[in-house]
């Protein structure tokens, strides 16, 4: 059986919308108070866990009012969700909460306590504790399928119920087509590019659109700050991105969904992309103490913008859920030296990329093609070869 997700824009009623936002602030205060307690006792030497955190939160709720009106395995689901960074990374390198820039969620961990109602052929309703019934638009069945846990989340003047389901789905033995490969190569000019010479590229925003947002950014600059003219600007500038992400989503998933039925072996680059989109280091003036020498920052973020903007890790993250459906193995190999070797003769010379686009080999005398088409025909070479190394027919 497979859990997955199943999203569903949600009808608040205002009192139900009032206790949702309170249950998310009170999630956040209870997630930053418990990371400073956390803090505080390594500064010390000493370990809290999340068990103590969870019977100090019962005193808390004794004193506060304000904590005993939200639900309380809310307030204990997030504990457990700051438990997991800090035990992975660190306590020091988990980031706070932030009012501004947190995206207001809590979830509801118990399953059991959630029902599911069919009102009609378009709306449904599911019980959330304290909240009663709330109605969503049923955009997909969920008959025959058991509820985990389920999570509410605000973007912009909307709120999303996102259900963890049990589909009931087993991941195939073999794939429908067995034989097939593809090698996928990510790029910054075209998402995109697999060895069958596709080229798979999509427009998130439109030039108006870009215009509105550097108008919008531009305003942001000048409004002064807690103004009811700014807060309105924030939320103008985040429908238009929260319009660009759903874009790009939609793109990526249709996409993985296409390759992974298409395809028995996927075979992608290992890229390190939190490392790709780090901000330049400043390099400081050896001669002038307190100055710093050009590092090529403005370049380096504009490398980032576009490497974000083409959704790499989403669409790694569909292609992995599409192939749990399709039985399709996906494959990751080391990236160095992908777009530079010939996938003709193996020649590998970084003279050979003439230009982003093409890629003429100066070793052998093949005609040129697209680059990340050859860098995509390489990366299918290693991948098979991997799978082959690991006893497996391809």
């Amino acid at each position: 059986m497979m859990l997955s997700g199943r999203r569903f824009r949600v009808e608040l009623t205002d009192a139900q919308e009032r206790l949702a936002q309170q249950t998310a602030d009170a999630c956040r205060a209870v997630y930053n108070t418990g990371l400073e307690q956390r803090r505080a006792y390594r500064r010390r030497g000493v370990w809290i866990n999340y068990e103590q955190q969870a019977h100090e939160l019962v005193d808390a709720k004794a004193e506060n009012a304000w904590l005993r009106e939200v639900p309380g395995h809310c307030l204990q689901q997030t504990l457990m969700d700051l438990d997991t960074p800090c035990r992975k990374r660190g306590t020091f390198n988990v980031r706070w909460r932030s009012a501004r820039r947190w995206v207001p969620s809590f979830r509801f961990p118990e399953g059991a306590k959630i029902k599911l109602q069919k009102l009609n052929r378009r709306k449904s309703q599911v019980t959330l504790p304290k909240l009663g019934w709330v109605k969503f638009r049923a955009s997909r069945g969920l008959d025959g399928q058991t509820i985990r846990s389920a999570t509410l989340t605000r973007e912009g003047a909307h709120w999303f119920v996102s259900l963890l389901v049990e589909d009931g789905i087993t991941t195939p033995a073999e794939h429908a087509r067995p034989g097939t490969t593809v090698g996928v190569d990510r790029g910054v000019a075209v998402a995109v590019a697999t060895s069958a010479g596709e080229l798979l590229d999509q427009v998130f925003t439109t030039p108006g659109e870009r215009r509105r947002a550097v108008r919008l950014q531009r305003k942001l600059c000048r409004a002064d700050k807690s103004s009811a003219n700014r807060g309105k600007t924030r939320q103008a500038l985040a429908k238009l991105r929260a319009r660009e992400r759903r874009r790009r989503q939609d793109f990526c998933v249709k996409t993985a969904q296409r390759l992974a039925h298409e395809n028995a072996v996927v075979v992608l680059e290992q890229l390190p992309i939190r490392n790709m989109t780090r901000r330049a280091k400043p390099v400081a003036d050896p001669v002038n103490p307190g100055q710093y020498l050009p590092n090529g920052a403005s370049a380096k973020s504009g490398l980032n913008r576009a490497i974000l903007s083409k959704g790499w890790n989403r669409f790694e993250v569909a292609l992995k859920s599409a192939s749990r459906y399709s039985g399709t193995q996906v494959v990751k190999v080391p990236a160095a030296l992908t777009s530079q070797r010939c996938s003709a003769c193996g020649h590998v010379d970084p003279k050979s990329r003439e230009s982003q686009a093409v890629f003429r080999c100066t070793h052998c005398s093949r005609p040129a093609e697209h680059a990340d088409v050859n860098a995509a025909k390489n990366i299918l070479a290693a991948g098979l070869l991997a799978v082959s190394a690991c006893g497996d027919d391809p």
